[in-house]
């Protein structure tokens, strides 16, 4: 006996829509929900609901949308968007022979997960229906789309609301969740019979409900009772806030479960792009974004901000604000300083207040603890930088190096002219203006500072000529 052909399923998401509700230059579907484009979430959930690489439509006022996923979905250009019948045949065009069905979705479901996805293919092969659409209970007033079922649980047809006047008496009805599988053989002989809408002039691609009961073929439906918090769209920056919050308590819920103590889950901010480690403490008004990954056993403390940085293990960062760093383990950051692009940290360093650090490494051990600047610098291990300490690193122009090495003595006040290096074991006392090279062991004080030899620690100072 022939076996029939095997299914295979492409997603086409709808993303051609500028979104003028959201009153933006930015396409909607662009939009960042917790860290990532809203559409982004669409995209990951159809990919592995289909196994298949997405189809995405966009309009030429929504191109960015092309450039910003270009290397995680295919696309099919809407030339003049006419609604969402003309949309899909856009993507039939762009789709091969061996597609025999189509899961159709908007792009601007950020909530979206695979399992609604698989439950409706299912049901979509099982019944053999032209076309299968998810529907859920609509309590009262709302956007969504009207969908008249009949007594053999069967679509006979849904009503957008800008064509559904008497939509106002109706406490309560099945409405549309705007995700469908469509039979793709029968697709391609019936979307040339959808009118355009007299209220719009757009093509529906819900008018395809009854244009199956005119063909004899069923519209099956599956119901989905967690549509609000899997299947919701955003159409507003009231929805995406709603959004937001919703995805938020996902992504606090997750590490929770793994082993992240959140002790105020409604004052932080966790994006989805965030990697965290068990025995981790997050305090109240933490925010991490981008691609941070922070290390086992370590405490943020309040007030901290961190952004595609690595944290290490067993830190301890008090309110601050740490941005595309490396920082080593058992480091501690704070309170107030600010850790800027190109900070590296090495294991064991200390970084106190106000402290700030720019396209510069510290090695281990190395204590920068009270009101400096250290920017495009190399600091060697176990060195002391005291308060007020600068590296004066650019002279109008260009951007100059500072080398430090390791054991030297910074003393309070000092100011580090670049292109300048402290030697290893060098120091500077307090209140120095360096604007040459220190030789290792040797101490430079004065301003301009003058090289002089370093005495030891228990040796009694000399007395000046």
């Amino acid at each position: 006996m022939t076996q029939p052909p095997p299914h295979r399923t492409i997603a086409v998401v709808l993303a051609a829509g500028l979104g003028t509700r959201m009153r933006s230059r930015l396409p909607k579907v662009l939009h960042p929900v917790c860290g990532r484009p809203m559409l982004a979430y669409v995209l990951d959930a159809a990919r592995e609901a289909t196994g298949q690489r997405p189809l995405v439509v966009y309009s030429p006022a929504t191109a960015q949308v092309r450039d910003v996923f270009a290397n995680e979905a295919d696309f099919a250009l809407q030339e003049v968007p006419r609604g969402t019948g003309d949309a899909v045949r856009v993507a039939l065009d762009a789709v091969d022979d061996g597609i025999t069905h189509l899961l159709v979705l908007n792009g601007d479901k950020p909530l979206l997960v695979p399992a609604p996805l698989l439950g409706l293919m299912e049901r979509h092969v099982a019944t053999g229906a032209a076309m299968t659409l998810t529907t859920f209970l609509v309590p009262g007033a709302s956007p969504w789309g009207r969908v008249d079922v009949g007594l053999d649980g069967l679509a006979e047809r849904i009503l957008e609301r800008k064509d559904d006047p008497g939509r106002a008496g109706i406490s309560g009805f099945r409405g549309n969740a705007g995700v469908y599988v469509l039979d793709a053989a029968w697709l391609r002989g019936s979307l040339a019979r959808i009118e355009p809408s007299p209220a719009s002039g757009e093509l529906y691609l819900t008018d395809l409900v009854a244009i199956a009961r005119q063909d004899g073929r069923s519209v099956a439906t599956i119901d989905a009772s967690d549509a609000a918090t899997s299947l919701a769209h955003v159409k507003d920056r009231v929805d995406l806030a709603t959004a937001e919050a919703l995805l938020q308590a996902r992504i606090w819920e997750a590490h929770m479960q793994a082993g992240v103590t959140v002790q105020h889950p409604s004052s932080t901010f966790i994006d989805a792009t965030v990697e965290i480690d068990e025995d981790v403490t997050l305090e109240p008004n933490v925010t991490l974004k981008g691609a941070t990954r922070i290390g086992r056993d370590t405490v943020i403390k309040s007030g901290s901000y961190i952004v595609d940085s690595v944290i290490g293990e067993r830190c301890t960062i008090w309110a601050s604000v740490i941005e595309d760093s490396v920082i080593g383990d058992d480091v501690r950051v704070g309170p107030f300083s600010h850790l800027r692009p190109g900070a590296h940290i090495g294991a064991g360093a200390e970084i106190g207040n106000f402290a700030e650090i720019k396209k510069a490494s510290l090695g281990p051990r190395t204590k920068q603890h009270h009101f400096s600047y250290i920017g495009d610098a190399h600091v060697g291990a176990d060195v002391n930088i005291g308060a007020g300490t600068i590296t004066a690193n650019y002279d109008g122009q260009r951007k100059h190096l500072t080398r430090i090495g390791d054991g030297a003595f910074i003393g309070s006040d000092t100011i580090l002219r670049a292109p300048v290096e402290i030697g290893q074991g060098g120091a500077t006392g307090a209140g120095s203006v360096v604007t040459r090279d220190v030789p290792p062991g040797k101490l430079a004080v004065g301003m301009p500072a003058r090289i002089r030899e370093r005495r030891a620690p228990d040796e009694p100072p000399a007395d000046d000529p």
